[in-house]
């Protein structure tokens, strides 16, 4: 009696369709395993990546972010205290003064090439800029300095590079027509402590949030004794710069005009500001920047202490230079629609079961699952080495091809075995276009969404269910 019982219990329990949809969905977050072991080797390749690009662009050149070029003078600051003993107490201290350029026309070439360390592929560039402009002749009567207090045998010309070892020429400023020799560093006002040099971003890989590097700031400077006796002065010189990753500038002048052009064909514009004017074709791409300076949160001249580091950060622009496609990211974005693949999939061969009464056991769906979740380790050691789109391609049709030829076994059926390998494929071209198409992927997938439960509710709208002992 008490076997008929068991027997009759057990027979409900493997008869009951809630129980096997809910042993579905343990499978489903049993599958939950192996995905977070893919997430984890797709992060370990991307650290991988990322220590292998900051090895080879520590060598050649990082991301360069060139701020100038402006005028410092220092001048003497004074101010008396009166002691303890009531006597007054004379303070001076040396401080600077910054001025700006009117005038700032850079014109820039970019030739980039890929450099290759192992399987990954590294982006660097040779930049050559001429850099003219005009400046006015620094004025210091606003702020009640005394002419004796100026100290203009210590003027110098600065511009501030974000990674000024990787000059290649020797550049020569042409100030008024005079030859001027440029000397390393970007002059005697970055060299104290409590002094912070505006404009340039300390190296973090991957990222375009512009951050002020701390003291003292990498460049270049030029003496300007003796050469601010004129009301204007006119400037050039040229200069030359090894990279990677992008080219960033920002607005000095009242008007900044930059133009740039390189043989990258897939340029991203960053910044305060995109291009006027920019012309993108298969080999490469122009771009140029007009900006006046009352888009910027800064005005022309400041003294020591005026706290305009994170403005003048803010208003670069520029250009990364990155490639395209970075199949780490798509696989960290494909990772994220394996639950819905998962149970799309189960849910086709789970109503093979209701429509045309046969039998799938547990572990078959567990081989199932396993298959759709190889398809990520595919994808990325596949794009490592021949790039997303084809790596692509070749994961999906592997795993379709092998799944539908599994179903032609627990289907029993040819037939249906394709309409299970039709599903799939057309889940991955689905993928594929959410992927791609990042800013419509929430339209895309709630149409989709939307589609699949009408199509499960079509199929099982005649359904008794009562008669399948849920």
């Amino acid at each position: 009696m008490e076997n008929n019982w068991a027997s009759s219990g057990l027979e409900a329990v493997k008869n009951s369709q809630l129980i096997r949809v809910l042993l579905i969905g343990f499978l489903i977050v049993l599958l939950q395993i192996p995905i977070g072991m893919i997430q984890t080797i797709i992060s370990e390749r991307e650290e991988t990546r990322n220590e292998t690009t900051e090895e080879v662009t520590a060598k050649w050149g990082r991301e360069q972010s060139v701020v100038g070029p402006f005028i410092v003078v220092p001048y003497v600051k004074k101010w008396s205290e009166t002691r303890k003993d009531g006597e007054p107490q004379i303070h001076t201290e040396v401080r600077y003064a910054d001025f700006l350029p009117e005038n700032l026309h850079i014109f820039g070439k970019i030739d980039s090439e890929v450099r290759y360390r192992g399987i990954f592929e590294i982006p660097v560039y040779r930049m050559s800029l001429t850099v003219i402009g005009r400046f006015a002749q620094p004025d210091f009567s606003e702020w009640g300095i005394d002419s004796e207090d100026i100290l203009w045998d210590r003027a110098y010309l600065s511009i501030c590079i974000s990674d000024a070892r990787t000059i290649t020429n020797q550049p020569i400023l042409t100030w008024n027509k005079h030859k001027l020799s440029f000397m390393p560093g970007s002059g005697e006002s970055s060299e104290g402590k409590t002094e912070i040099r505006a404009g340039l971003k300390t190296h973090l890989p991957r990222t375009s949030d512009p951050l002020p590097l701390p003291v003292p700031a990498p460049g270049i400077h030029a003496s300007l004794k003796a050469r601010l006796d004129d009301k204007h002065f006119d400037f050039s010189f040229p200069l030359e710069l090894n990279g990677s990753m992008g080219a960033f500038f920002v607005p000095f002048g009242q008007e900044t005009k930059v133009d740039l052009k390189s043989n990258w064909s897939e340029p991203s514009f960053q910044g305060n500001w995109l291009p006027s004017q920019r012309t993108v074709t298969n080999k490469g791409f122009q771009a140029t920047w007009d900006i006046p300076f009352l888009g910027r949160n800064y005005p022309q001249k400041w003294r020591s202490g005026a706290g305009l580091e994170k403005a003048i950060s803010l208003s670069r622009f520029g250009v990364n230079l990155v490639s395209p496609v970075d199949h780490y990211r798509m696989a960290h974005r494909s990772v994220k629609y394996e639950i819905l693949f998962l149970v799309l999939t189960f849910v086709t061969l789970w109503l093979f079961e209701i429509l045309i009464k046969i039998r799938i056991h547990s572990l078959q769906y567990l081989l199932v699952g396993a298959g759709m979740c190889l398809f990520y380790l595919l994808e990325l050691s596949l794009a490592e080495h021949i790039g997303f789109v084809a790596a692509y391609i070749i994961a999906s049709s592997a795993i379709v091809l092998l799944i539908s030829t599994y179903c032609v076994a627990i289907l029993k059926s040819t037939m249906r075995a394709v309409v299970v390998g039709t599903v799939i494929t057309l889940l991955y071209g689905y993928l594929y276009i959410l992927l791609r198409n990042q800013d419509y992927a929430l339209l895309v997938g709630s149409i989709g969404l939307f589609l699949v439960l009408a199509t499960v509710m079509y199929l099982t709208r005649k359904i008794d269910w009562y008669s399948l002992k849920i």
